[in-house]
């Protein structure tokens, strides 16, 4: 009987530990992603349950992880998942790194994950940096406007072959710096010429002076070569600046001497204005002439002969000035 009675009691606790392993292992296959899990092992980039299981629990995306990790791997990339999974929770495109990295150990370039990390996080294309590492860039520039001393115009066209610096990368400058360097240096080199005929038998002056300057410097670039695409002869900026300038003067005379004549018509009016005030003031003497000789009669300081002789010495006077008026007319005539 007891015999029987440890038998069952073995038996339910058989069956109990049993019955928790089966759960203990539907939780774990609910947990774990089985499929990643094996998908990783077959391929040669073992993940751990576990860290499949804490990366789940983050809410990250495990099979896009373990896929960049696989393609990591299978490119020769020594790369931890961890490293791999704080990209993805700065934002970064990890599958854009783990390509840049597998592109930069075929071409043997010295690109670390953290740096490849880093120009990502930077919002800067780190798969296009390597490529252009690995087959350099032709930069176009747009049409560059130059004068020579001559005052002729040139048209320019560069074309600037660049390679990526990865290594200024971050921080550097990019291509609207090197268009902007470029079109400096060929503003300076043309202007610098004697004539336009110069350049246009030797264009390689511009080419040669212009990389001799370190455009590079500070940006995300590497300079290999600078070209001269297209040259054209444009306007004749010095004679249009000479007959600008004609012009000019030409407006700065005429209203000088508009402000000449004005000031002539001013004076004018204003010697009338003084002329008129004159005679009114003659005629208002004038008009107190009798009051006074009537004063002067009444005071006895005036008598009638003294009065005769001032008639006539005005009639003499008026005489004369009828006679010189009458010989002005005849010369005239």
């Amino acid at each position: 009987m007891i015999n029987l009675l440890s038998s069952s009691v073995w038996l339910y606790f058989g069956v109990a530990i049993l019955c928790i392993v089966i759960i203990l292992v539907a939780i774990v296959i609910g947990l774990v992603p089985m499929k990643v899990y094996f998908k990783a092992a077959l391929s040669g980039a073992h993940v751990s349950a576990i860290k499949l299981i804490a990366i789940k629990l983050r809410r990250h995306d495990v099979s896009k992880l373990v896929d960049a990790y696989i393609t990591a791997k299978k490119g020769g990339v020594k790369i931890k998942i961890d490293d791999l999974e704080t990209h993805l929770m700065a934002g970064g495109d990890i599958n854009r790194v783990v390509e840049a990295l597998i592109t930069a150990r075929g071409a043997k370039l010295n690109l670390s994950v953290a740096t490849a990390k880093a120009i990502d996080l930077a919002n800067r294309d780190i798969l296009k940096a390597v490529q252009s590492c690995v087959t350099p860039v032709v930069i176009t520039s747009p049409t560059i406007s130059a004068v020579a001393k001559d005052g002729i115009e040139l048209e320019v066209k560069v074309k600037v072959t660049v390679k990526t610096n990865i290594d200024t990368l971050i921080g550097g400058a990019g291509e609207d710096t090197v268009l902007a360097r470029v079109g400096e240096g060929v503003v300076t080199t043309v202007g610098s010429a004697s004539s336009h005929s110069q350049v246009l038998e030797n264009p390689d002056i511009i080419s040669k002076m212009v990389f001799k300057k370190g455009l590079d410097k500070g940006t995300a670039f590497e300079i290999l070569s600078i070209d001269i695409a297209d040259i054209d002869v444009g306007k004749n900026i010095g004679a249009r600046l000479m007959a600008e300038r004609a012009e000019a003067d030409s407006k700065i005379a005429n209203a000088r001497a508009e402000e000449r004549r004005a000031m002539a018509i001013a004076a004018e009016q204003e010697m009338k204005a003084k002329t008129q005030e004159m005679k009114a003031k003659l005629l208002d003497a004038e008009a107190e002439v009798p009051m006074a000789i009537s004063t002067a009669f009444k005071d006895g300081n005036i008598g009638i002969m003294d009065y005769y002789r001032l008639k006539n010495i005005e009639s003499d006077i008026d005489m004369k000035n009828a006679i010189s008026h009458s010989k002005l007319i005849g010369e005239s005539e």
